[in-house]
C-alpha cells in the first residue's frame, strides 16, 4: 500500500498538518522494518508500523506534539516490545516522530517513495485486468501492453502505464531492465511469440529475472516443443514458470489468479533481496 499511502500523505498536507511517524531502526522481532512510517492527521491516519500497542503508543505521542504544534525532534524514542508494552515479541523499535506541513510536499514525495520494481504485464483480458487492479498499490511499477485497440481502461492508477504494440513481442527489447514479465496475450500466438522474445532478450542481456505464462502444463509442453524448434536450450526454457501463481490455489477466477501471481512476483523480489543482504531476516513479529 506504499504507492496509496503516500499520496494519501501529499493530499492530506495539502489542508493540514500532520506527524510522520518513522520507523528508524529496530533490533530482534518487530511488526515493521526500518523506513516504514505512517501519518497521523488530527482525525485521521494514513499507513501503518505495524499495528498493536506500539502504535497505538505512537499515534498517542504523535497527536500529543501535533496538539502542541511541537516542532520536530530529530532524537529517535525507544520502545521495547516487551510485557509492559504488551507485545511479545521481544524486539527494539526506535521511532522517529517528525511535524510536517504543506511545504514539506516535495521533500517528503521524494524521501518516502517507494522503490518500484518493473512488470511488464502482456494482455489486457479479464486476468489481466485484475492483476492490474491488485498490482497497483504494491511496490510495482507495471507497464501494460497489448496488441488491440480500447482494451484498457479509461482510469488508470499512477504507476501503471499503458503501451500498444503490434506486433506484441516487438515491446520486449524496450522493457526496463530488471522487469519481471507476465504473458496472458489472448491469442497463444501472441504469447509464444513473447516468450520467445523474452527469452531471446534474457540470452542477450540476462536481465529479465522472472517469466511467466499463463496456461496448463499441456500448454506448456506444446511450447517446449515449439520453443524448442526455434533453438531454445532446456536451461534456457526453464527461466519460464508456467502455469504461474503460487501452488496450492485452485481457483481460477480472475481475482484468484490475480493474487497467486501478485504473492509470487512478491517471493520473486524477496528471493533477489534476500542473496543481495544475506543477514536481514524477515520477521513479523
Amino acid at each position: 500500500m506504499a504507492v496509496t499511502d503516500l499520496r494519501l500523505l501529499l493530499e492530506g498536507l495539502a489542508a493540514a498538518p500532520a506527524c510522520l511517524v518513522r520507523v528508524e531502526s529496530t533490533q530482534g522481532s518487530v511488526p515493521r522494518e526500518s523506513g516504514a512510517w505512517m501519518a497521523v492527521f488530527a482525525d485521521r491516519l494514513v499507513g501503518t508500523i505495524g499495528g498493536g500497542h506500539l502504535e497505538h503508543q505512537a499515534i498517542a505521542e504523535a497527536r500529543r506534539r501535533l496538539a502542541l504544534a511541537q516542532a520536530s525532534d530529530p532524537a529517535p524514542v525507544r520502545f521495547a516490545l516487551g510485557p509492559a508494552l504488551g507485545q511479545c515479541c521481544g524486539g527494539v523499535v526506535h521511532i522517529v516522530f517528525e511535524r510536517a506541513c504543506a511545504a514539506d510536499v516535495p521533500a517528503l514525495a521524494a524521501r518516502l517513495a517507494p522503490r518500484l520494481h518493473p512488470v511488464a504485464l502482456f494482455g489486457g483480458g479479464h486476468v489481466g485486468h485484475a492483476l492490474a487492479r491488485t498490482l497497483a498499490p504494491l511496490p510495482f511499477a507495471l507497464t501494460w501492453i497489448d496488441s488491440r485497440d480500447g482494451i484498457f481502461p479509461d482510469t488508470l492508477p499512477p504507476n501503471v502505464h499503458c503501451e500498444h504494440s503490434e506486433p506484441v513481442q516487438m515491446a520486449v527489447p524496450t522493457l526496463a531492465p530488471g522487469s519481471r514479465v507476465l504473458i496472458m496475450s489472448f491469442s497463444h500466438a501472441e504469447d509464444l511469440d513473447v516468450v520467445a522474445a523474452c527469452l531471446k532478450r534474457q540470452r542477450e542481456r540476462g536481465d529479465l529475472p522472472f517469466i511467466g505464462l499463463i496456461g496448463s502444463k499441456t500448454k506448456w509442453a506444446t511450447f517446449t516443443s515449439r520453443l524448442t524448434a526455434r533453438g531454445f536450450s532446456p536451461s534456457e526454457l526453464a527461466h519460464v514458470t508456467c502455469p504461474i501463481g503460487v501452488p496450492g490455489i485452485p481457483g481460477k477466477e480472475p481475482e484468484v489468479i490475480a493474487v497467486a501471481v501478485a504473492a509470487q512476483l512478491l517471493q520473486s523480489v524477496a528471493a533477489v533481496q534476500a542473496v543481495a543482504n544475506p543477514l536481514q531476516g524477515y520477521s513479523q513479529a
